[in-house]
């Protein structure tokens, strides 16, 4: 029996993997490559999977033509082409006609979604929306209704675009399905609700968040995924550029204060902090969160879900780790002055305390701590780094080319060449594929403090900083666009509205 290392795009025959169960080939460990001359040629792990292929191969008149391979190349290759068999436009297709008010009854525990295809069909339908958002890496999915008709959209790399537009007719069932798999109530229509999914996809552990509101031609439902496998990355990988990483893992080691991360929502603080936390952690330091959600389960860390209904915030969440003897804390978000004052005490009182801020820049972190309420002197005392960051798309690299930049562009920078993307079947011919931060940091030393302390306005204390070689958001991109991995006009999208150079 001839043996093979890797299944790859041309082995395969798509049409004919649509044909047989997913939950036939896993059971027997066999994947079914194509028809080839009168054979059935299929991967097999083991003796199962040759009688398997046996099988099949009687019910299409053809012979057995079985190739060895190690059990997690078939595995790999079931979950990778399994998932593209199939969108949700041709599941679409497939059920108009039917009865689409047909919902499933009570969701069971997690089984692979792949497997669900005889079921209902509104089903089948959110199924295959889902297995398609996760193979076009989407972080969010949006349900829209709208008067006459209902819209899915996707958004990935931070970029939102239609991907279907079911009939209006099929809304309420669609909804309720969301609603059953996460546990919430079907009738309640009038208030907002918020629940969670998890769900084995193409064999990846995903979490999905839902929040379902009612608006005036239905209620709206959005789900943001979460790859519990792909959550975790590390410092050098968020897009740090080497000077801000060193002055950043500096921060990280001291054994008190504040860091602060900021940013408008979606710019990846959380991403951040969770890679910050990741690379201190040791055995030799109790570290606890207060975090609203969870996002990601960090192994040896200690991590509370708020749940502001029995009186759990930030805040009192934030007072109750301060008596679990903790080294290190992260509090999801400063939002009031009572969270922001018990972070201030914690950090003076010998904790390193991480945190978030919603702020254009890191020196508008300073005037925001003081407008809730904290005392300058307190801020000074406490506050030790600051790094504001935004998420820009990076350029596909399966489709990037040099050209000679514009006058609009030269306005911007001086270089003789920059990099875009053509548009390629990888990236769905957007010429972008993944995202990666552009930062600004702060560092908190004496000259700052003294500012602080005397009241200086957010502006001043940013001259100041850039006066001693501090890199702002935009000239950070800036520096991303030349090097290849991003592109001017990108860099401008996400600081254009806010940013004001300094």
């Amino acid at each position: 029996m001839k043996t093979i290392d890797t299944i790859k795009d041309e082995d395969i025959e798509l049409s004919f993997v649509k044909e047989i169960p997913l939950s036939f080939a896993k059971c027997n460990m066999v994947m079914p490559l194509r028809r080839e001359e009168g054979y059935l040629v299929g991967a097999v792990a083991n003796g199962k999977g040759v009688l398997a292929l046996w099988d099949l191969s009687k019910m299409y008149n053809l012979k057995p033509l079985p190739l060895n391979g190690a059990p997690n190349v078939i595995m790999d290759a079931i979950n990778r082409f399994y998932g593209q068999a199939g969108s949700a436009e041709e599941v679409m297709d497939n059920i108009t006609g039917e009865d689409l008010s047909s919902v499933a009854t009570e969701f069971e525990k997690p089984r692979d979604i792949l497997e669900l295809t005889e079921d209902a069909p509104i089903i089948r339908l959110l199924n295959a929306i889902l297995q398609q958002a996760v193979k076009e890496r989407a972080s969010d999915i949006h349900v829209e209704p709208y008067e006459r008709e209902l819209d899915v959209r996707m958004r990935v790399d931070g970029i939102l675009h239609k991907v279907l537009s079911p009939p209006k007719i099929i809304q309420d069932a669609l909804i309720s399905r969301i609603k059953i798999m996460a546990n919430l109530d079907i009738s309640e229509k009038r208030l907002p609700q918020d629940g969670r999914i998890r769900l084995l996809i193409g064999g990846r552990d995903i979490d999905i968040r839902v929040s379902i509101i009612p608006t005036t031609y239905g209620e709206r439902a959005v789900l943001r995924l979460l790859d519990r496998k792909q959550g975790l990355i590390g410092l050098w990988e968020v897009g740090l550029n080497k000077d801000d990483e060193v002055r950043l893992e500096g921060l990280l080691h001291r054994t008190n204060g504040i860091v602060l991360v900021t940013g408008p929502t979606g710019s990846g603080k959380t991403t951040t902090l969770y890679a910050a936390l990741n690379s201190i952690h040791t055995e030799e330091k109790n570290i606890i969160t207060v975090e609203d959600p969870v996002e990601y389960q960090l192994k040896g860390i200690g991590q509370i879900h708020v749940n502001p209904k029995i009186g759990l915030t930030f805040a009192s969440g934030l007072r109750s780790i301060l008596r679990q003897d903790p080294d290190v804390i992260m509090v999801g978000e400063i939002r009031d002055f009572e969270t922001a004052e018990i972070a201030i005490q914690a950090s003076l009182t010998g904790h390193l305390v991480l945190s978030t801020l919603h702020t254009n820049d890191a020196a508008s972190a300073i005037t925001r701590l003081i407008d809730m309420g904290i005392e300058p002197f307190l801020t000074a005392s406490s506050l030790v780094g600051v790094l504001a960051q935004r998420l820009v798309r990076t350029i596909c690299p399966h489709c990037k080319e040099r050209y000679e930049p514009t006058e609009e562009e030269r306005k911007y920078i001086s270089a003789d060449v920059l990099y875009r993307g053509k548009g390629c079947g990888k990236c769905i011919g957007k010429g972008y594929l993944g995202r990666s931060g552009i930062f600004e940091m702060l560092i908190i030393d004496d000259a700052v403090r003294q500012m602080i302390t005397d009241k200086t306005d957010s502006q001043s204390i940013k001259n100041l900083a850039l006066s001693k070689g501090m890199v702002t958001l935009r000239a950070d991109g800036f520096e991303k666009a030349v090097k290849g991995i991003t592109t001017v006009e990108e860099v401008l999208r996400v600081t254009q509205k806010d940013y004001v150079e300094g």
